[in-house]
């Protein structure tokens, strides 16, 4: 029986505690499992992919971000910081990690996990404390030649309306062509996933609904610009491997080619990394028909 208790964290930003699940597999653990979340989601969402790893043997952990699901009131959902909220998100990813290792297996080995904007969030992580075995990178994009100009707009809507403040024009550039191809579907989340069922449980869900004020969409920019960029790729360990999991048509990777992309850099770099696009699905791949299959290659990659 996988045991599930609630877990606590200070985040790094001294005010709000990391509101946290941890799943207990039976018997002897075979490693730690850091599952980092999205935007606009919480990691409640993966509650089913953390109990087939605990059934796999790891100890399975994850926490919703600052702005998000338990972390946040309702008035702060969608706001991480005035400044460097980017920063809080990476340095928290590595806060909860130590103290769940520390806790419960500072000698088992260490995997970290991130989709979509947590797979940018893990990269930087990785690169900044090199505190993990493995890497799994999901959903993640490549460099976005637009991210400069994206980061100087946003700072002065900032200016503008302020830290806490939105943008109908920030989130049209930022997601406005990731439906480009499904117009016929007629749903503005036909990007997300080919089941309907969860495009349907994600649009009643408050906890994945709501926007992002400007300075946590100029943070977003900042986590695709500052992973994406050289230094990133010099400075990740080439030792330790790195699996990249994506939708062969998920919007967020240019339908595999922003995946590619960063596989063919850390190749370029001397990295251990493998790549594995799943043909026809899109952005959730973990929430999609072809689940088993992404749990089947995590099982294989993570040993």
């Amino acid at each position: 029986m996988i045991r599930v208790i609630d877990k606590e964290v200070l985040s790094s930003d001294k005010i709000h505690q990391l509101k946290g699940k941890v799943y207990l597999p039976e018997g002897d653990p075979k490693g730690l499992l850091h599952v980092v979340h999205g935007m606009t989601e919480y990691i409640g969402r993966y509650d089913g992919f953390m109990r087939k790893m605990a059934e796999n043997g790891y100890i399975t952990f994850g926490y919703d971000h600052l702005g998000h699901g338990q972390t946040a009131s309702e008035k702060e959902l969608g706001y991480f910081a005035d400044n460097d909220g980017w920063k809080l998100l990476v340095d928290d990813v590595f806060l909860f990690g130590n103290d769940v290792k520390n806790e419960m297996g500072n000698d088992l080995p260490f995997v970290l996990m991130g989709h979509s904007m947590g797979s940018f969030i893990v990269r930087l992580t990785a690169a900044k404390y090199n505190h993990y075995d493995k890497l799994i990178v999901m959903g993640t994009g490549g460099p976005n030649p637009a991210a400069g100009a994206g980061i100087a707009m946003a700072g002065m809507l900032k200016k503008l309306k302020g830290a806490h403040g939105y943008s109908k024009l920030i989130y049209t550039m930022a997601f406005g062509s990731y439906n480009k191809g499904w117009e016929q579907e007629n749903d503005p989340y036909a990007w997300l996933s080919v089941d309907k069922a969860n495009r349907d449980r994600y649009r009643k869900d408050p906890l994945c609904t709501f926007l992002f004020t400007v300075s946590a969409m100029q943070d977003l920019v900042k986590l695709n610009k500052f992973s994406n960029d050289t230094g990133w790729f010099e400075k990740i360990d080439k030792k330790k491997p790195i699996l990249l999991v994506a939708g062969g048509e998920d919007p967020v990777g240019e339908h595999g080619k922003g995946v590619n992309k960063v596989c063919e850099m850390l190749k370029e770099k001397g990295a251990d990394v493998t790549v594995k696009l799943y043909d026809g699905y899109r952005h959730e791949i973990l929430q999609d028909f072809c689940k088993d299959s992404v749990i089947e290659d995590i099982c294989a990659f993570v040993g």
